[in-house]
């Protein structure tokens, strides 16, 4: 019985882990973009940012978002960390849009938004992680470019 039970673990094992594969379901990183940047208040030493963010989903399930963590760098300057502060739900292949605080601890920040003159467009990339609020696959990671006109 117990040489059956070997020649079979194997088997077992990938079964099993197949099955797991399968519970997961493939999903895509949703793409996000920032809309826009508005200043708060703001000091030599410290920013408030207000960045209103757009969240597409590739997927043909709805995203249950429990958070978005992301790194938010303008012009080439990382200039904010943020966090998102309520949970939603992205539908299937559709949009969602969410304003976000973030604080920047750099004289930096202000120079790259206003030093340029007019409204020209500034060039973002913005990095993060998205945690769902259920299922097996709970964190998505993104890593985003593109730009947006100062308002």
């Amino acid at each position: 019985m117990t040489r059956r039970a070997l020649k079979l673990a194997p088997l077992l094992l990938a079964a099993v882990l197949g099955g797991c594969a399968w519970l997961t379901p493939n999903l895509r990183a949703p793409h996000l973009t920032v809309l826009g940047v508005r200043v708060l208040r703001a000091d030599f030493w410290q920013q408030q940012l207000e960045v209103r963010l757009r969240v597409s989903n590739p997927n043909s399930i709805s995203l249950p978002i429990e958070s978005l963590q992301y790194a938010l760098s303008l012009n080439g300057h990382r200039v904010a960390d943020g966090r998102s502060a309520r949970r939603f739900t992205v539908p299937p292949h559709g949009t969602a849009q969410f304003n976000t605080e973030v604080t920047a601890n750099m004289a930096g920040a202000l120079f790259t938004l206003f030093g340029r003159g007019g409204a020209r467009p500034v060039a973002y990339r913005l990095r993060g992680k998205v945690e769902l609020a259920r299922g097996l696959l709970r964190e998505l990671p993104f890593d985003e470019r593109g730009q947006f006109v100062l308002k």
